[in-house]
């Protein structure tokens, strides 16, 4: 098979999904299909909100992920500063490693089978959402070169469509809500801003009644029970401005 056809076939299946538990699935794939030992998908931070880390589609074993969460590796991570600062794949050979913390950090996920070895490739999302690919490897020096080599151009090219699909099945991103009419952003970012129905019918020169009916439209279209929960989810994925 070509790297061609190879890279279309992946491209493909990521197109394909509808579900996480599907893409989760289409990166195991991507993983076997490119020689890797791991491959994840990490959502670093969506745009407008305060919600880090709020999405990771990973191949590593269930245990490290575990581990790292409840202990909050986000913090010492060298490789999620990337997101913060990069544009471009990072090798791990060149992350700073000078800490103890950092080296303590590493040694541990080498126990787990994460990988010597890795390649990160940063993504920025339109309204400011980062995301990182990372790919690993536990191959020899040589070895993991020659399969960097080989792969990331192709790696680059697909996490902002994996980056895209997430946001879109799991309902962080806006894709999923582009459907919202101006008037019901409006109301929703003057409700988020402390006014009242009334006060927005008023600002907007519309009738209650008609503040009241686009705040249950946006209630449905955002897939929340009540109006505070539309408001939180609007701010969390970027489509108003917080309080």
């Amino acid at each position: 098979m070509s790297e061609q056809s190879l890279f279309a076939q992946c491209l493909s299946a990521v197109d394909s999904v509808s579900t996480l538990a599907e893409l989760e699935t289409v990166i195991a794939s991507i993983r076997d299909c490119y020689r890797l030992s791991h491959l994840v998908f990490h959502v670093v931070r969506l745009g407008a909100s305060d919600a880090d880390h709020p999405l990771i589609l990973s191949t590593y074993p269930p245990a490290w992920t575990e581990y790292y969460i409840e202990n909050d590796f986000f913090a010492v991570d060298p490789v999620v500063a990337i997101s913060r600062v990069g544009l471009l794949p990072v090798d791990w050979s060149s992350l700073d490693r000078k800490t103890a913390t950092t080296r303590r950090f590493f040694r541990e996920a080498d126990t787990y089978g994460v990988g010597r070895f890795g390649l990160t490739v940063p993504v920025r999302g339109p309204r400011g959402e980062r995301s990182l690919l990372t790919a690993t490897s536990n191959l020899r020096e040589h070895a993991w070169r020659a399969l960097r080599a080989d792969c990331e151009s192709d790696l680059q090219l697909l996490a902002p469509y994996i980056h895209k699909k997430a946001l879109s099945v799991s309902g962080l991103g806006a894709d999923a809500m582009q459907n919202l009419s101006r008037r019901q952003l409006e109301c929703l970012d003057l409700l988020a801003q402390g006014r009242l129905p009334k006060q927005i019918a008023a600002h907007l020169a519309i009738s209650e009644s008609s503040v009241r009916l686009h705040l249950r439209l946006a209630r449905r279209k955002l897939g929340v029970l009540t109006t505070t929960q539309a408001v939180g989810r609007a701010v969390e994925i970027g489509i108003i401005r917080g309080p």
